[in-house]
């Protein structure tokens, strides 16, 4: 039988067919694959397509990165979690670091929107300050540049009540 498109795709099955077939332990036909070599490197070929040339200019990629909490933020995040775990206030949270922003999320269970989201966002920090606690309806409590100061806004505060 000849193939209808000759100039069209040739299947990987067909390109197959001239290597040596094998039955395996299940009595199922399965190709041999061409040996490959310990100590000839793989080396692409170039090729060229019509009417262009066979290199290639490579652009350089820009490099995106995430923002990250640095090991003091995150110090001074978990022992505000760690206060909120004790009291019974928070159970769970999820960090996630974003290319313009981190995110701290602390819940009270694992199926409910955050209580509170305290963010960096790096952008903002000439202007209103890199940190900020929002509340799960999305207000902004407290923003600022200085961590402890922001947070400070999520920390109980005694008051005395007149008798």
């Amino acid at each position: 039988m000849t193939n209808p498109w000759p100039h069209s795709f040739v299947s990987v099955a067909t390109s197959r067919l001239a290597m040596p077939s094998q039955r395996d332990d299940h009595g199922y036909v399965s190709q041999m694959e061409a040996p490959l070599s310990d100590t000839e490197p793989i080396q692409p070929s170039p090729r060229a397509r019509a009417g262009h040339s066979s290199t290639v200019a490579l652009l350089p990629f820009p490099k995106i990165s995430n923002v990250y909490f640095d090991r003091h933020e995150i110090r001074e995040i978990l022992a505000l979690y760690g206060r909120k775990v004790a009291a019974g206030e928070w159970r769970d949270y999820a960090i996630d670091f974003e290319r313009e922003k981190a995110v701290f999320s602390a819940f009270r269970r694992a199926s409910e929107v955050p209580l509170y989201r305290i963010e960096k966002c790096p952008k903002l920090a000439r202007k209103q300050g890199a940190y900020s606690v929002v509340t799960a309806a999305g207000l902004i409590l407290k923003r600022g540049s200085d961590l402890k100061r922001v947070l400070a806004v999520l920390e109980k505060t005694t008051r005395l009540a007149a008798v």
